[in-house]
């Protein structure tokens, strides 16, 4: 049976988020998908370049109605970012009336904010449908863990919208199997908490390595590529701190940073404030549909985070991306992410913030034969056809779609 999906997700097309390819895969197996997003700003923090306030409110994609919100864009600063989440949770709310009201399910994809959740379950209350909650960031602890905020009187709330949200969600998927007894705790029946890992869209795939669609320079060194997001959470200052100690050692890697975000300029600040450039390389936000193409010019890629509770429950969606590339990885993060490499056996890990287990790390690689490497990338790859596979994952989404109807309202 076909369903028309109200989908609420802040960001969307043209801002590169699964949910985009999510919503393709929905309308090409017959569903109909209407999405409630804001003004296209990640990860800048800036309106998109052609949109605005009046410009682009209303789009069709694909196939996809897209309806966008006037919210404010995130800046640079928290105060700024507040704005953001507040306004398209106002925003959502008050232009109600002008989204379809002729949807079978509602559903919000859950990247930070949760609030974006609060228009889709009043929207889903007043129109008395099931509400699906996907859920890839644990709030308030994701919160706590990049702002460091504990002021009780403004955890308080925050804490007691997440149980609202949760309650009045029909069921909830998680990006991670530790997200599933996190929310249990919360006193939420585990029968409406459901594993559902993400999948790398189509584009990412292994058979790239030759490409001639990009041009990089050539390195001598190992290479180590980060691509994406650029913020506090992704702790890519260990890196500078790891340059330190292998210049001291004369031992020459190249990290290939490709990405934007908020901390770029400062990240970039400390590496030339330490005298290190030498062992980094920039490449500007690129298309999503290039990054495979660049990812495969490179050794090894890597995956970092900051130290934290939440971040150790946290499997982030390049993981699926990379393992899909079959590239082989190296991983400064705890918890999940450690125990899919440990599995795979598709490279190295060591817990966050460890500097001298990363430069250990980056040693053992370094000294890797091209067909090493290459088997800890088939690894990588295998591990992700098992695991992480489009088509499989997408399969049971769909289950789950359709069979909506026998779980109760609430």
């Amino acid at each position: 049976m076909k369903k028309h999906i109200l989908v609420y997700s802040q960001y969307f097309y043209p801002e590169q988020f699964r949910i985009n390819d999510i919503c393709l895969e929905l309308v090409s197996r017959g569903h109909k998908v209407s999405v409630v997003t804001g003004i296209p700003n990640y990860p800048a923090g800036n309106f998109f370049n052609g949109y605005d306030w009046k410009n682009k409110r209303n789009e069709n994609w694909n196939g996809i109605e897209i309806y966008r919100m006037p919210i404010f864009p995130r800046g640079s600063n928290k105060f700024s970012l507040s704005l953001n989440y507040l306004s398209f949770v106002i925003a959502a709310k008050f232009l109600e009336k002008n989204l379809p009201q002729s949807a079978d399910l509602v559903f919000t994809y859950e990247v930070s904010p949760i609030t974006q959740a609060l228009p889709a379950i009043w929207y889903a209350k007043k129109y008395k449908l099931n509400h699906l909650l996907y859920v890839m960031d644990l709030w308030p602890e994701n919160v706590v863990a990049i702002t460091n905020l504990k002021n009780k009187w403004l955890m308080k709330p925050i804490d007691a919208m997440v149980n609202y949200i949760y309650k009045h969600s029909s069921l909830i998927l998680t990006s991670s199997q530790s997200f599933v007894e996190s929310i249990s705790k919360r006193n939420i029946n585990k029968t409406k908490i459901m594993y559902w890992p993400q999948y790398a869209e189509d584009i990412y795939n292994k058979k790239l390595k030759n490409n001639t669609e990009v041009e990089v320079e050539k390195f001598n060194e190992k290479t180590f590529v980060f691509a994406g997001n650029i913020g506090e959470a992704q702790g890519l200052e260990i890196l500078i701190e790891a340059s330190k100690i292998l210049k001291k050692e004369t031992i020459e890697v190249k990290f290939i940073i490709i990405g934007d975000g908020r901390a770029k300029k400062e990240l970039i600040n400390k590496i030339k404030k330490e005298k290190v450039m030498s062992y980094f390389h920039f490449i500007d936000r690129q298309p999503a549909a290039l990054i495979p193409y660049y990812l495969a010019k490179f050794d090894f890629a890597l995956v970092t985070l900051t130290k934290s509770e939440i971040f150790n429950q946290t499997i982030p969606a390049k993981i699926q991306s990379l393992m899909a590339c079959g590239k082989p990885l190296v991983v400064s993060a705890d918890g999940e992410c450690q125990t899919i490499v440990e599995e795979s056996q598709s490279g190295y890990f060591s817990d966050a913030g460890d500097v001298s287990a990363l430069v250990s790390n980056i040693k053992n690689a370094v000294t890797l034969s091209d067909a090493a490497i290459t088997a800890l990338g088939n690894n990588s790859h295998g591990y992700y056809l098992k695991n992480f596979e489009k088509s499989m994952l997408v399969d049971k989404f769909e289950h789950i779609i359709r069979t909506q109807g026998s779980i109760n309202h609430v």
